[in-house]
């Protein structure tokens, strides 16, 4: 194939092991799994892995056959790069540095960065001077290793369009700081934007290193199964393979439903037709 189609960790019951997330993935057809690191203790205790945990999972990714080769960071949500609170601040960054680090070690090739100055504080024109002074701390440490770290467009207008990430791109000017845009974010920003979806993607020429494709309806940004949203796949997919985009994931998440397993191979057969239905 022309392109590669990865699966969230979270489409997926949170106790299943490594080995069993990665043969679901592959015999469902995806070829990657991304790794989450989210708020919660839990994942972001993935940072402080040992050189023993890490080799396991290695060892998963060799005996299954296939990799795990992007990172969704959104622990810094809880520890934002611009918070107004210095010891949050220092927390953000020392985070930055563990997960480049795990990212290094696992072979992660893109860490997806969370686009939020802050979240759970009111921004100013402080929390951006923050966030911009901390963002080129992170793109250091990112380039140093050779990874690349692209933002996610996110549901809050702080940064929910390409444009809005471009202005970081563009102030840091860094090819190892890029933008990986979510499609149901963005069609649901577009809803308030002068530009349509596909006039926006096109504001991140040569940018953007991959792509989230996830379902929304007005207002809902999470837990919409494929098919029933207002995203038009066929579009947006046609858009972004004009701008370079080859690499893909699939965003939905696993809510208790027994089905899980039927929905990761319908999305996966759902997702798939798309590309098919534009040609790749």
């Amino acid at each position: 194939m022309t392109y590669t189609l990865g699966i969230y960790e979270k489409s997926m019951p949170g106790n299943l092991s490594w080995k069993e997330k990665l043969s679901v993935a592959k015999n469902a057809g995806y070829d990657f799994l991304e790794m989450s690191v989210d708020e919660t203790d839990e994942k972001l205790a993935r940072i402080e892995w040992s050189k023993q945990e890490r080799k396991e999972l290695l060892d998963a990714m060799y005996e299954v056959g296939l990799p795990i080769r992007s990172m969704c960071l959104s622990g810094h949500r809880k520890y934002p790069l611009g918070s107004h609170d210095p010891l949050i601040r220092e927390k953000s960054l020392e985070i930055m540095e563990k997960a480049i680090d795990l990212a290094d070690d696992l072979g992660i090739r893109i860490i997806q960065l969370a686009g939020y100055d802050v979240y759970y504080e009111d921004g100013d024109q402080q929390t951006k001077e923050y966030f911009i002074e901390n963002l080129q701390k992170a793109v250091d440490m990112a380039s140093k290793k050779g990874i690349l770290l692209g933002f996610e467009t996110m549901e809050t207008p702080f940064m929910n369009t390409v444009e809005k990430a471009m202005e970081y791109v563009d102030i840091i000017q860094s090819p190892y700081l890029q933008v990986y845009p979510d499609t149901g974010n963005l069609k649901n920003a577009s809803l308030s934007c002068m530009n349509s979806v596909y006039e926006d993607i096109q504001t991140g020429r040569g940018h953007m290193v991959a792509a989230h494709l996830k379902e929304t309806i007005p207002g809902h940004f999470r837990e919409i199964p494929f098919g029933t949203g207002h995203v038009s796949f066929e579009e947006t997919i046609k858009t972004m393979w004009k701008e370079g985009v080859r690499r893909f994931v699939a965003e939905f998440w696993y809510t208790g439903q027994e089905n899980w397993l039927e929905d990761i191979q319908f999305a996966h057969t759902y997702l798939r037709g798309k590309f098919q239905q534009v040609g790749h």
